[in-house]
């Protein structure tokens, strides 16, 4: 089935993702513990359903095998931009809202295309996995985590506002979309 396919990209992606963790400035400042337990809670919730076992759960649909082809390369191709987005990043990366030393708005490479393509890496392999698993669960989980790292990017935009300067964010955000490249922004 290609939904192991898929699930074996998220497992590579996700052991590289947490080893990168090591390469960080140090942070100055983040969230509220509260903030960060309530994204943790609902990242558990989104990437449990995302990885609830399909051959345990009854099939809705089954992916043809150029539509299976089509996904997961779509899936390699997100966690791709989340990767060019992390490494553009550099030592100011964070997996929590977190200002980091030496922390600017970052307006270039992926960053230039949307303001969160990290959380646009993410939201589409999730969508990918999930509509290549054929189950309800990983869909409704691909939900919550699109639900999550919208409501994240909202908060983490008004904590940068805050930290970076107002004028900054506010005319990148005016300029760039926050999670679909090439929409038009509201400034």
């Amino acid at each position: 089935m290609d939904y192991k396919a898929g699930l074996t990209l998220w497992a590579l992606f996700l052991v590289t993702w947490y080893l990168a963790m090591l390469w960080t400035a140090r942070a100055v400042k983040g969230n509220s513990g509260t903030s960060r337990a309530g994204d943790l809670l609902f990242y558990v919730i989104g990437f449990g359903l995302l990885f609830t076992v399909p051959w345990r759960m009854p099939l809705v649909w089954r992916t043809a095998g150029p539509v299976s082809a089509a996904l997961l390369v779509a899936e390699a191709g997100f966690f791709a931009f989340a990767w060019w987005a992390r490494l553009h990043l550099g030592r100011l990366w964070s997996g929590m809202i977190t200002l980091r030393e030496g922390h600017r708005v970052v307006d270039t490479g992926p960053y230039r295309l949307v303001r969160h393509p990290i959380y646009t890496g993410f939201i589409g392999a999730s969508w990918a996995y999930a509509l290549l698993s054929g189950s309800a669960p990983p869909l409704l989980g691909a939900v919550v985590l699109t639900l999550q790292m919208t409501w994240k990017g909202k908060r983490e935009e008004a904590f940068l506002r805050q930290e970076l300067g107002e004028a900054a964010y506010d005319a990148y955000a005016a300029r760039t979309p926050m999670l679909v490249p090439f929409l038009p922004t509201k400034a």
